[in-house]
């Protein structure tokens, strides 16, 4: 089935679902989620339209190793990531790392020392002022009017400008053909080629279908996923009552990654 790209760019978005055998084909041949399938998350936000989507993790949350890779393994298994054991070829959606290496340049000499040595989720950041975006020479990477920085797959022509552009480190080139290193493939996620860079797009596939990310939903409330101009929202209810960082501040690209490291656990 053919999807007019012109249309899709021009919307920002997903396009118009067409309906195949009572389920329906979205961004690049995704079959999207039935109606019937729709979380709680969708009846609180009305066809889950936002006017800037943010996440906030709360770190204290996530108390052992497997709290980490159960987020880790619904995003990638969701989106047909390759698990390449060579560093140099790794495909990363969503990962752990140190928080000398996710912080960098934002010391904070009085953070407590258990929290500097926690592993901190990391991944796309979706700034509401994307470099990469303006780096792409071909709209293969694009923001979408409710601040999700998305990719078109079939328009990357690997240049890798926006990976040179991207200052959080968010973006896997396919040096390699990377349906090699696929052991099992979700037939609802389309398949990358080697020459591509592939990056987390926020789940904007199951947002549009009023579902939360998987890697929210996996993570059994320590993410949490909502709309940053609404201050009756989770996230603004959050961010107005607890301490959070975010990335590189300093840079002005405003993430949309929010972290939750001190103070009383939310509700």
């Amino acid at each position: 089935m053919s999807i007019n790209r012109r249309d899709f760019l021009k919307k920002a978005g997903v396009i118009t679902a067409l309906g195949v055998g009572g389920a329906t084909l979205g961004f690049n041949g995704l079959k999207a989620a039935k109606p019937a399938e729709a979380s709680e998350f969708a009846s609180q936000n009305p066809k889950a339209k936002a006017s800037r989507w943010a996440m906030v993790i709360d770190m204290k949350k996530f108390k052992t190793p497997e709290d980490y890779q159960r987020v880790i393994d619904a995003c990638h298994k969701l989106h047909n990531v390759p698990q390449i054991e060579d560093p140099k070829h790794e495909i990363k959606w969503i990962w752990s790392d140190s928080y000398e290496h996710v912080f960098v340049g934002t010391e904070n000499p009085y953070l407590d020392e258990e929290t500097k040595k926690l592993p901190f989720l990391t991944l796309c950041n979706h700034c509401d002022n994307p470099p990469c975006v303006r780096a792409c020479p071909t709209q293969a990477t694009f923001k979408r009017p409710d601040g999700i920085v998305g990719m078109d797959f079939h328009r990357c022509i690997g240049c890798r400008f926006c990976m040179a552009a991207c200052p959080f480190g968010a973006r896997s080139f396919n040096f390699i053909d990377p349906r090699t290193a696929l052991k099992e493939i979700n037939p609802e996620y389309p398949t990358r080629t080697q020459g591509v860079v592939e990056k987390c797009n926020f789940c904007m596939d199951r947002i549009d279908q009023g579902l939360k990310p998987a890697c929210v939903e996996a993570s059994k409330g320590a993410m949490v996923f909502g709309d940053l101009d609404d201050p009756n929202s989770e996230v603004r209810k959050i961010l107005n009552t607890h301490y959070t960082i975010r990335r590189k501040p300093n840079l002005g690209t405003e993430p949309s990654i929010f972290y939750l490291i001190g103070g009383e656990e939310h509700a």
